[in-house]
């Protein structure tokens, strides 16, 4: 449509498929978050809270995800010759940059104690163009209040009903679909909570109840690392949008509104806890001990280096625990050992992964590594790995080993495709020819499965447990 009249954009939702305060809120959590806390008492002024947030955490307009529908119509009205303008609630601090990247010629943004919302927005327009002097795209029930003074409204999305009864409409797709949620879920990384099923296996615990109350656990821990993924990826989204593959996560993106995603993660914390109280206390600590950690991993703990590779270390170590606690079966202290070099290689095989797909020699963002850092991280991966074998040949000559597993030589044996496992792992990220998670990979991998089945095999036959089953089978 071209009558001519200036077309006015707001920005959050509408040019852009983000918010540009919520964004600057969790940048800020990521960056300064003391700061950005004590922002919150200014929260009552909204124009002030703004201008405090957008100075604690600048964002990069540049990077920010926009509406190509509306971007396209906005190209279109400056090649027949109309005004552009942008409106928006945001500090003028930020709109503007975005105005200057656009080519926009005017700003209307929040200044000087003025939060541009609503009516305020309104008189702000019809005082420079008039009544039914301009265009206005918007995509919120507050923008009512504008489209009602303006010549013709171009709606993103429903709008929450507010464009109900306007006469002159251009309807615009916008939305979320729960598609694109359960994808910022980041469903496959559930295969990691199998590791729940390691104390049972370790202990021959193989009931029907043991089993379900395992099961149950891992939908606990399932939604609690989704609730913490979601975390990661808000505070996350700059430095996500500069990646090469990561750009492509949903609130990076813009293909999920970051409000949804936020009840998303309550949503999914509230099921983790709620379940995991079910269970048992135990669980319900291990779960609280779980989110928690994780939490202060996506805040700090990743950007320190080696830091990070013990927590994460320690993270998956407590999945083994929380199957331990879900079931009820002790978890043996030799196993605990044993599992965390494991992890300890794996948490070096991730970040080498990363450096070897990176594009530069520039530090990973985000991280604390750059590639020069590739031979102490295979040199920490090895010795991961020699201290996990050290460990479980040790383990062989425990009480409890000699109890569970009679044929001790079979123990030994299994340290081969152990040791054939997990140098495939390490070989495989230092040339990146794997995900960027080594558990997700280890578990599509079919010829590293193939080592683990092996072992598997090795160590039920050591404690007699084929003879058992094929006894009650064919007895």
């Amino acid at each position: 449509m071209n009558n001519g009249k200036p077309l006015v954009l707001d920005a959050d939702g509408t040019l852009l498929r983000t918010d540009m305060l919520l964004e600057g809120i969790w940048k800020g959590f990521g960056t300064d978050p003391v700061a950005t806390l004590k922002a919150f008492a200014l929260v009552k002024d909204r124009a002030a809270f703004k201008a405090e947030i957008a100075r604690i955490a600048p964002l990069r307009v540049d990077l920010l995800p926009v509406h190509e529908d509306i971007a396209t119509m906005a190209l279109v009205a400056r090649d027949q010759g109309r005004e552009l303008a942008i409106a928006s609630a945001s500090d003028v601090s930020v709109v503007q940059p975005l105005a200057d990247h656009y080519g926009i010629e005017r700003v209307f943004a929040s200044e000087n104690g003025v939060n541009l919302k609503g009516q305020a927005k309104a008189d702000a327009l019809v005082a420079v163009y008039g009544e039914s002097g301009f265009d206005y795209a918007g995509n919120d029930k507050v923008d009512r209040l504008i489209w009602d003074h303006a010549d013709h409204a171009i709606v993103v999305g429903d709008a929450g009903g507010g464009a109900k009864g306007l006469e002159s409409v251009t309807k615009v797709r916008g939305g979320w679909s729960p598609r694109a949620v359960l994808k910022s879920m980041r469903p496959h990384q559930w295969v990691k909570n199998v590791l729940l099923f390691l104390p049972l296996i370790a202990a021959h615990a193989f009931f029907l109840d043991t089993f379900l109350a395992v099961c149950l656990g891992i939908v606990s821990f399932s939604a609690a690392a989704s609730c913490i993924y979601i975390v990661n990826d808000l505070l996350d989204i700059e430095a996500d949008r500069l990646h090469a593959t990561k750009c492509k996560r949903p609130f990076a993106a813009g293909t999920v509104p970051i409000p949804i995603g936020m009840l998303t993660c309550v949503g999914l914390g509230v099921l983790a806890l709620g379940l995991a109280f079910m269970l048992s206390w135990e669980m319900f600590g291990v779960v609280a001990v779980y989110m928690a950690l994780s939490l202060a991993y996506s805040l700090r703990l990743k950007r320190l280096r080696w830091i990070d590779i013990a927590t994460l270390a320690s993270l998956y170590t407590l999945r083994v625990v929380a199957g331990a606690a879900a079931s009820g079966v002790d978890a043996s202290v030799y196993m605990l050992i044993f599992i965390f070099p494991v992890f300890v290689a794996l948490g070096c095989v991730k970040r080498m992964t990363e450096l070897a797909l990176a594009k530069d020699d520039r530090r990973l963002p985000g991280r604390g590594y750059a590639r020069g850092d590739m031979g102490d991280l295979l040199n920490m991966s090895a010795l991961g790995m020699v201290g996990a074998l050290v460990i479980f040949f040790l383990y062989s000559y425990s009480d409890q080993a000699l109890s569970l597993y009679p044929d001790q030589w079979l123990m030994w044996f299994a340290l081969l495709p152990i040791a054939a496992w997990l140098y495939r792992m390490i070989r495989l990220g230092y040339m990146g020819k794997m995900d960027y998670d080594p558990i997700v990979f280890a578990m599509t991998d079919m010829r590293g499965i193939g080592y683990l089945l092996i072992t598997l095999s090795l160590l039920f036959y050591a404690a007699g447990l084929w003879t058992e089953w094929f006894t009650r089978l064919f007895g």
